[in-house]
């Protein structure tokens, strides 16, 4: 600490969880009794900086802002100015420029945001490593709120079962841009400067530019969803890459403990990733309680999502532990069996053979199209 008088360091900080060689500048302040700090870790570089229950990895440089209930995993960078909420997960060497707001925001490793950037309710991955990484420009804001007053809007850049391989080409969403939320796009895809993304894109390597919509004024329905089916099939798939991330977690990061990745910080991984499950099958209730009150008696969509949304959610909310069936425990014992484990957890996907990441892949993807499958059963059951 430069200056011990200008830092504030609150009564339930655990001083075990904030280990030595960590650096406090002037105008710092951390709170909360799960704060965990790692050495080589550096706060308040850029301006004021506040902490309440956030956890970091080694060498984790955060310059200025408001950080709260987030994890950020080694080499992960956050400018000043920053609005960092819960369920956020920066893994390695993630980086956020200044003025940049995330709340339920998961970026895979290398990601990179540029500065005034809201990107909140999404998840994004892509890319290869620090030279090959996915990319925001500034000024980009994912549009997480509707007209109808809803946020069942979680956004879906890549995914998890591949993404968390590191062997797929980045993602580029240009400047000055927005992206509306539910939306899925695929590794490789250009968005350029300026555009407005609202459809989904799946097919890869895509360069999408100009906007999807014509100038007009036409009469609105308040309440109406006319493009339901496509919100819930966004938001199973949200829900489902969670899972999926989870197990990833349990099963390969599990693997990696040690004195630079502590149980604590892994413990902070998996309540995030539930953090955000909760949260978006919160928004699905909502979404279902606003649907009910348009759609009344009307047949479709509406309706059967209106009657069978409590035990669709309840099914997205379960543990995988308690649904996987023996095809998923097949995959995913096919991957563990042939994995190799290096020094450290990024070393290790470095060295993975394209034969070792699809089984990977095919145990992560069973598991996503699993919970899928069965939440249209109960949608589609008569």
């Amino acid at each position: 600490m430069p200056d011990p008088s200008q830092v504030f360091i609150a009564d339930d900080i655990r001083e075990k969880r904030i280990e030595s060689g960590v650096t406090l500048h002037p105008g710092t302040r951390i709170s909360g009794s799960d704060t965990l700090i790692l050495r080589g870790s550096c706060l308040g570089g850029e301006g004021s900086t506040v902490l309440h229950n956030v956890r970091t990895g080694c060498h984790v440089h955060l310059k200025g802002g408001y950080f709260q209930e987030a994890v950020f995993l080694e080499g992960a960078q956050a400018g000043s100015g920053s609005h960092v909420r819960g369920g956020t997960i920066l893994e390695e060497r993630a980086s956020i420029a200044h003025s940049v707001g995330l709340k339920q925001t998961i970026l895979f490793p290398y990601v990179t945001l540029g500065s005034q950037i809201n990107f909140c309710d999404i998840l994004m991955a892509g890319g290869t490593g620090p030279d090959n990484h996915s990319e925001v420009g500034s000024s980009y804001i994912h549009f997480n709120f509707t007209p109808n007053q809803d946020k069942a809007t979680a956004s879906l850049i890549g995914d998890v079962p591949s993404g968390v391989m590191l062997n797929k080409p980045p993602v580029f969403l240009g400047g000055q841009g927005g992206l509306v939320g539910p939306c899925r796009l695929a590794f490789g895809t250009v968005v350029a400067a300026g555009t407005l993304q609202r459809k989904d894109e799946l097919r890869e390597n895509r360069l999408i530019f100009g906007s999807s919509l014509k100038a007009g004024n036409v009469e609105r329905v308040p309440g109406k969803y006319p493009g339901l089916k496509k919100i819930l099939q966004n938001n199973f798939t949200y829900i489902a890459n969670l899972h999926a991330l989870r197990e990833w977690y349990r099963h390969v990061r599990h693997q990696f403990l040690d004195s630079t990745f502590p149980f604590e910080l892994y413990e902070g991984l998996l309540l995030q990733v539930e953090s955000g499950i909760a949260e978006r099958i919160k928004r699905l209730i909502q979404l279902r309680n606003k649907v009910a009150a348009f759609h009344g008696e009307e047949k479709g969509i509406g309706r059967v999502w209106s009657e069978k949304a409590d035990t669709v959610c309840a099914l997205l909310g379960r543990d995988t532990r308690e649904t996987e069936s023996r095809n998923i425990i097949r995959h995913r014992a096919d991957f563990l069996q042939t994995m190799k484990v290096k020094e450290s957890y990024l070393s290790t996907l470095a060295s993975m053979d394209d034969q070792w990441r699809e089984a990977g892949r095919s145990w992560l993807q069973s598991l996503v199209d699993d919970r899928l499958q069965r939440a249209w059963e109960i949608l589609s059951a008569q």
